[in-house]
């Protein structure tokens, strides 16, 4: 079994990825950077979720681990695609999920139900250790652009990118989930995403999606 670092320290992300990678990559162990050590926080400054993946995965990467690390946010419609990647910080520094959803549904509330459209974006990126004996096959790896604004190599880094398309709620419905689930609807489910089960929203997720990708990726590379 091949030991990973998932750049985080959220127990609810780290669960999610591993009931996902459990079913489409079952010989992946995924640690957490609690794990193996690390209680530090990380800088997201990047101006994508692909550079902030990146610069998160690169965090294990730089002490040996095989780097795995997403960032997820949500992008509404009428708002330009904001809240995109300050999602986590869209009602100001030191604010919760529930602040934040909050603001949106504040935000929000005059828009017509024709303009609600939104989306959950998921950019997983994969980051080698050097001396790992590992390199990214050509199509996998990321621009040179891109390794130019992160300072990563591209034939060690790899990224991936999961969409899914719903729309925001006037109110809060289900208590399910984390984050904005509670606001989000899906209409395969005809319900929000803090009102289905696990293996619904894993089925449909914008991190569902990405893993979906992700996993064969890291599977040609590590082969």
């Amino acid at each position: 079994m091949t030991e990973v670092v998932l750049s985080t320290h959220n127990g609810h992300k780290a669960k999610e990825f591993r009931e996902i990678f459990g079913a489409v990559c079952p010989d992946i162990r995924i640690l957490t950077l609690s794990d193996v050590g690390h209680n530090g926080e990380i800088e997201e400054n990047g101006a994508t979720f692909e550079e902030n993946a990146i610069i998160k995965a690169s965090v294990p990467a730089s002490f040996g681990y095989i780097g795995i690390a997403d960032d997820s946010g949500l992008t509404v419609d009428h708002l330009g695609g904001d809240p995109g990647v300050r999602s986590a910080r869209y009602a100001g520094e030191g604010c919760d999920s529930a602040d934040c959803r909050e603001k949106l549904l504040r935000v929000m509330a005059k828009v017509p139900e024709s303009e609600r459209g939104a989306g959950f974006v998921c950019v997983m990126a994969l980051c080698l250790p050097e001396g790992c004996g590992f390199t990214v096959p050509d199509d996998l790896r990321i621009s040179e652009e891109l390794a130019e604004k992160t300072g990563r190599r591209a034939d060690m880094t790899a990224v991936v990118r999961g969409e899914c398309r719903g729309r925001i709620t006037e109110k809060e419905q289900g208590d399910l989930g984390f984050g904005y689930d509670p606001v989000f609807f899906a209409p395969e489910f005809g319900r929000t995403f803090g009102e289905l089960s696990a293996e619904e929203k894993n089925s449909i997720s914008h991190r569902g999606r990405a893993a979906e990708k992700f996993a064969p990726v890291l599977a040609r590379v590590l082969k």
